[in-house]
């Protein structure tokens, strides 16, 4: 079975991490939360959810992951200008590893760097964010390029999460 990050900081959309979560669990794989403490809690921006952080960023290789999660909200903002946290999904995704981000998930990678010429969607407001950032922008329930899957907003987490599953 495979072992998946899941980045997390304050602001999550509640949905966004607990859907995917409980079904890569339920599926049968290992799901860590990783954040930029260990031990810290992190709410949820609706608090309907709170998770605490199994490993800080600078203590995780991408090389023991094999995919990793980034649900939306305030955390991808939160994250986005850490550099280890960049440079943790740029190693995952030269290993072609999946890379599933939801709402403003592609926030972060982006900040890395990695959406250049790749098929993305995300929050539609960030459209112009992912344009810029170099990015194919399709207005769609999920997108799929590669190794990136890739979705808009808690109404798509089922396709989401479908294709998540699919390359896990």
């Amino acid at each position: 079975m495979s072992k998946v990050a899941f980045l997390l900081a304050n602001g999550f959309e509640d949905s966004e991490m607990q859907v995917p979560y409980d079904e890569v669990k339920k599926a049968g794989h290992q799901a860590e939360i990783i954040g930029l403490k260990a031990g810290e809690t992190v709410k949820g921006k609706k608090g309907n959810a709170e998770y605490t952080t199994d490993k800080a960023i600078a203590e995780v290789k991408a090389e023991d992951y094999d995919a990793v999660v980034i649900p939306g909200g305030s955390s991808p903002e939160n994250l986005r200008l850490d550099p280890d946290v960049l440079e943790f999904v740029k190693q995952l995704d030269a290993s072609k590893k999946p890379v599933a981000a939801i709402c403003h998930g592609p926030q972060i990678l982006a900040s890395a760097g990695l959406l250049k010429g790749r098929t993305i969607t995300s929050y539609p407001p960030l459209q112009d964010d992912m344009v810029n950032a170099g990015a194919n922008f399709v207005d769609q329930e999920v997108a799929v390029d590669g190794n990136f899957i890739s979705s808009r907003t808690p109404k798509d987490e089922p396709a989401f999460v479908r294709e998540l599953l699919q390359v896990l």
